[in-house]
């Protein structure tokens, strides 16, 4: 069973951006040492809890601070950007760390209306953004081409390329969690990232549209489907339990419309109160999540792994910390990485 890391860069309530990046930065490099295949982080825009806001910008550092891994994004959300300045942002980091980087592409907006408005200029732009997506994809994989894209002007056409002598290209992945994204992904080729730690009730459906509709293409001759799941392993399944309360409560208030916060520390979390509504959330959340002991949440990966026919599994360790905890580290998060990897030794 292949395993990954999908990272949104968590900030806790005892800590600073910097320190979640910190800590981000120290969580790499240990998956990296115990062989995790690959590491991606989100787009996410004015979050209190997510200090992923430029995958572009945090993938170079977490290349640089690595060696063997592949470093991507999970994912870029391409309405908010023009396909060159992407197609331009990860050629440069392909050149940089050549057969290392992972261009995961998402259609949605990653950001609340406001901060999406903005992020996307004028007014009625976005929805085109959105409708526009496949050939925005079209256009962004042309760009880190050896060819590039043709724009066609009144005294000819004029050749736009991500850099002039690309030696090597990025891989492009699509993320998505409906079934709209699995008709894209199969219409384009591309191997498909299922959202499953935000949307479990359609995976199954989405993963066989998918590999039922995939046209081979120049970046993938067959389907290849990874799916994410929120995770959290612990030497008991106690700890393991209250390590992931706080991303629990997190994710219910969000869900009933509560403003967004900074991610609790256990002791918050466990004399906090949640509404019914709440806790049926949170339920919900749960029952998604591998959340146990190292046996117990390996066990049930790859029982994920199977049902779903995936190829490779993406991790978000989502636990939070106790109070004490350095705020430059995720011991939780550190925990969750180290304890599977030694569980699949």
């Amino acid at each position: 069973m292949r395993l990954s890391v999908l990272d949104l860069a968590p900030v806790r309530t005892d800590q600073s951006s910097a320190d979640a990046l910190a800590a981000t930065t120290r969580l790499a490099k240990l998956a990296d040492r115990l062989g995790y295949r690959r590491y991606w982080v989100a787009e996410h825009h004015n979050i209190p809890s997510v200090a992923a806001t430029s995958p572009a910008v945090l993938i170079a550092m977490l290349a640089a601070a690595t060696s063997r891994m592949r470093v991507g994004s999970g994912g870029v959300m391409l309405p908010n950007h023009a396909p060159l300045v992407v197609a331009e942002q990860f050629a440069l980091l392909e050149a940089a760390h050549p057969g290392r980087i992972d261009l995961g592409v998402g259609r949605a907006p990653g950001a609340d209306p406001v901060a999406s408005m903005v992020l996307r200029g004028p007014v009625g732009r976005g929805d085109r953004d959105t409708d526009d997506f496949p050939d925005h994809l079209d256009d962004l994989i042309a760009l880190l081409g050896s060819a590039g894209v043709s724009v066609a002007l009144p005294d000819g056409s004029y050749v736009l390329k991500a850099t002039p002598h690309a030696l090597s290209s990025p891989r492009v992945f699509l993320l998505g969690s409906s079934m709209q994204s699995a008709r894209v992904a199969a219409a384009k080729g591309l191997p498909y990232v299922f959202g499953h730690h935000l949307f479990g009730e359609h995976t199954a459906e989405a993963l066989a549209l998918y590999r039922s509709e995939f046209v081979p293409s120049a970046v993938a001759a067959e389907p290849v489907t990874f799916l994410t799941v929120n995770t959290v392993v612990a030497e008991t399944h106690a700890e393991a339990t209250a390590l992931i309360l706080p991303h629990l409560h997190l994710q219910a208030r969000t869900a009933t419309g509560q403003p967004p916060s900074r991610l609790e520390l256990v002791e918050e979390a466990q004399q906090a109160t949640l509404t019914p509504q709440q806790h049926h959330v949170a339920r919900g959340e749960l029952e998604r999540a591998v959340v146990g002991t190292p046996a117990e949440a390996l066990a049930r990966l790859r029982e994920l792994a199977r049902r779903f026919g995936v190829d490779e599994v993406m991790l978000n360790p989502v636990a939070s910390a106790r109070r004490g905890a350095d705020p430059g580290t995720a011991p939780g998060r550190e925990s969750t990485l180290a304890l599977l990897a030694d569980a699949l030794d």
